[in-house]
């Protein structure tokens, strides 16, 4: 029945401060939907974003949030750019698993408190030539 993920939501206190850290930190392209609504692209996914109370068929609360985004870099290259950019990090990197395997994922905390994870997948070491 179900094929993928369209988008998930975070709610957040201010749309335009999370798209600026989203945007700075992690590359994510933010795009404009439907009546001014705001996400973030991430592959053919978004996140949309959303302020308490915006949406009142669901139980939002700020911060709430928990999302893995997958990576190509190195998690040392991860955890560095988040270093250089003022974030703190929770926890990484630390081997974990994904939907498709062995990942390895450095945690940090959002400005609003969301725990966002950024993984890569594991790859075999390619032998030195």
């Amino acid at each position: 029945m179900i094929d993928a993920i369209d988008h998930v939501v975070l709610t957040v206190r201010d749309i335009d401060a999370a798209c600026a850290f989203y945007a700075r930190v992690l590359g994510l392209p933010v795009v404009t939907f439907g009546a001014g609504r705001r996400a973030l692209q991430v592959g053919s996914q978004k996140i949309n974003l959303q302020t308490l109370g915006q949406e009142t068929r669901n139980h939002a609360a700020i911060g709430c949030g928990d999302l893995c985004l997958v990576t190509q870099w190195s998690p040392t290259q991860v955890r560095d750019s988040l270093t250089a950019n003022g974030v703190a990090i929770v926890e990484g990197p630390v081997g974990k698993t994904g939907a498709l395997g062995p990942i390895t994922s450095v945690y940090f905390n959002d400005p609003d408190g969301n725990l966002i994870e950024v993984a890569s997948y594991d790859r075999p070491e390619t032998p030195a030539k």
